[in-house]
């Protein structure tokens, strides 16, 4: 993927890394375009910073996808680029039935919000030059974090999904790459202050490094992540789960 000369959609880029990574591409001469639930934070967003394009888009809400997909391509026919950055991240106490509430949540939000917008786009990224669809995955997709089961779930599936979509839409041109955070300093389950976790602007630096170096890389893999992505390739997967969870008791 080059990192200049895009049109991109980012789908959920109101904050943290959504909003890190679309004001990179914005910095460095893209046409970037976020979208997220609230109209209000959207609007001030376009205030603050200048060329930066938004929308309202609720990736839960099958409707508001295809209702979104068809206005940015006809509002951007140069787009070439969508990442499917909105997602959840909510701790589960698994002996409470309460707990499938957030279940069903973040299986529509992480999981069939990036099947949905993947699959309204792929049409008119098929036509592109230079086309690429990037989701977001996770380091928990690969050892779980105990407290947050459903989110692992749908994160081991983005995983597993976007290399079924690589496979299938290898004949089409469009590129498509999986990004893998590790725990990163921002308000997903409160972590702004978690010294464990990795500063938001180093995180941001080494992406978009990775993307600029390896511009055909399949997964962009900072180095704080990979502990996690290789940890059974390693076979320390027990001892890191052992060490992840203990953590969060």
């Amino acid at each position: 993927m080059k990192t200049t000369g895009n049109t991109i959609f980012l789908a959920g880029g109101t904050s943290g890394i959504g909003l890190g990574l679309a004001l990179r591409f914005r910095e460095l001469g893209n046409k970037v375009i976020v979208s997220g639930r609230r109209k209000e934070l959207l609007d001030r967003l376009a205030l603050e910073y200048p060329g930066l394009e938004t929308v309202v888009l609720d990736v839960a809400d099958p409707d508001s996808i295809t209702a979104v997909a068809e206005q940015v391509t006809a509002a951007y026919p140069e787009l070439n680029v969508v990442i499917t950055m909105a997602g959840i991240m909510l701790p589960e106490n698994l002996l409470d039935p309460g707990h499938v509430a957030t279940a069903e949540a973040t299986v529509a939000t992480n999981l069939l919000g990036t099947i949905r917008v993947s699959t309204a786009f792929t049409p008119h990224l098929a036509a592109k030059a230079e086309a690429a669809i990037v989701t977001v995955s996770s380091g928990l997709a690969f050892v779980p974090l105990a407290i947050t089961p459903t989110y692992n779930a749908t994160k081991a599936a983005v995983h597993s999904y976007t290399q079924s979509l690589r496979l299938q839409l290898a004949d089409t041109g469009i590129q498509v790459i999986e990004v893998i955070p590790p725990a990163v300093r921002t308000a997903l389950m409160n972590q702004e202050n978690n010294e464990r976790a990795l500063p938001l602007d180093d995180y941001l630096a080494e992406t978009m490094a990775i993307l600029r170096d390896d511009p055909d890389a399949d997964e962009v893999i900072v180095k704080g992540v990979e502990f996690l992505r290789f940890a059974e390739r390693s076979g320390a997967y027990e001892q890191t789960r052992t060490v992840l969870n203990s953590h969060y008791r």
